[in-house]
């Protein structure tokens, strides 16, 4: 290739150099160790979440340093003013190589990452950033709500000191895409599990999560050069903890739906290597109360696998809530939407049919 090549330019071997960098950093504090990106790895030193502990907003919308892994995450159905259908994803992880990470500049020890994609029905663009933490390259404030890794950031639009995430805007890209959102909730925050302490496994694994599952969302969206005008509604999860998974826990499958006249559903189905899947399902009407599911109400089914990447993806489910009467089918905008990056995984807008209607987005690691 020659030197003089974009593809080889400085800053090109500077991103991969510290990309590099920062995954054997990760590698070597073991958070690649075993389950999907090292999150069923033990935490020695690290905090524990418990139950019985009450969430605080703005507060809890910061870091939780003493905690090893946690993210930002929102996810968007957006109509084009071309009248065609779109998603896109915003996250910003963090990872704490050791037990009392938080130091001053270069002696940080997080590793922050960033993810973002955009979707159509013919096309699925996606981007990975790094960074270290400690030189104000990334990071997240609480108040005024703040999360931000280089120039991809969701943040509060309201002036006030103590502004979270009721307004916010959101934004990111990359050579082939684009988006601004704003981000408008309708509806109050809704804390996911037992008050905010969320269980994934039957030893006792667990998070706290919390989600925002009222936004509006309103703005632009670029991909590969052509503009468009979106509008649509949007999900943000928050969650944290040291170890999420089991040791034999390989992934998940997570679905945020909404159904038309106004109810959603967050459930997700943890993958074990010989034990049955843990389930969990949170019932939220459109006034934002919610109701746990119990776990034989909850009927996740692969219908379809399509092969991506070497690998083959359940893109088609069955969703039956016998209690609620949900029987649904769904089925995604891209069959492709896979994130080719570092931690691989499928992420994508998708409808459901059947007993309701509605849409919403499909998470699936660890395959």
């Amino acid at each position: 290739m020659n030197a003089k090549s974009p593809n080889n330019s400085p800053e090109r071997r500077s991103a991969i150099s510290r990309r590099s960098a920062l995954l054997l950093a990760l590698s070597s504090s073991g958070a690649l160790a075993q389950g999907f990106g090292g999150l069923g790895a033990t935490a020695p030193g690290f905090a524990i979440p418990r139950p019985g502990m009450l969430l605080a907003f703005p507060r809890d919308h910061g870091a939780h340093p003493e905690f090893r892994t946690e993210w930002w995450y929102v996810t968007a159905n957006l109509t084009g003013d071309d009248g065609a259908s779109y998603g896109v994803q915003w996250t910003l992880f963090r990872f704490a190589l050791q037990p009392n990470a938080a130091r001053a500049g270069w002696d940080d020890r997080n590793v922050w990452m960033g993810h973002a994609a955009a979707t159509s029905a013919r096309e699925h663009l996606f981007a990975q950033k790094f960074a270290r933490g400690g030189i104000e390259q990334a990071g997240v404030e609480a108040a005024p709500f703040r999360a931000y890794l280089d120039d991809w950031v969701l943040e509060t639009r309201d002036d006030s000191a103590g502004a979270g995430i009721e307004r916010l805007r959101v934004s990111a890209g990359d050579k082939n895409f684009a988006y601004a959102l704003d981000l408008t909730a309708t509806g109050p925050i809704v804390l996911q599990g037992e008050d905010g302490y969320s269980r994934k496994s039957e030893a006792g694994q667990a998070s706290y999560y919390y989600s925002q599952p009222f936004f509006t969302a309103e703005g632009s969206l670029s991909m590969n050069g052509r503009k468009i005008q979106v509008s649509g509604r949007a999900w943000m999860d928050r969650e944290w903890s040291s170890q999420p998974l089991g040791p034999d826990q390989k992934g998940w499958d997570w679905f945020s739906l909404r159904l038309d006249g106004g109810a959603k559903l967050m459930l997700y189905r943890m993958r074990s290597v010989e034990a049955a899947p843990f389930l969990f399902g949170n019932w939220i009407d459109a006034n934002g109360a919610t109701s746990v599911l119990a776990r034989e109400d909850i009927v996740l089914e692969p219908l379809e696998t399509t092969r991506i990447a070497d690998r083959d993806v359940p893109i088609r489910w069955r969703v039956k809530i016998k209690s609620r009467g949900v029987d649904v089918e769904t089925r995604p905008l891209n069959p492709r939407s896979w994130m080719g990056t570092d931690f691989a995984y499928w992420e994508g807008p998708i409808r459901f049919t059947g007993s309701r209607g509605g849409e919403g987005y499909l998470e699936m690691t660890g395959y």
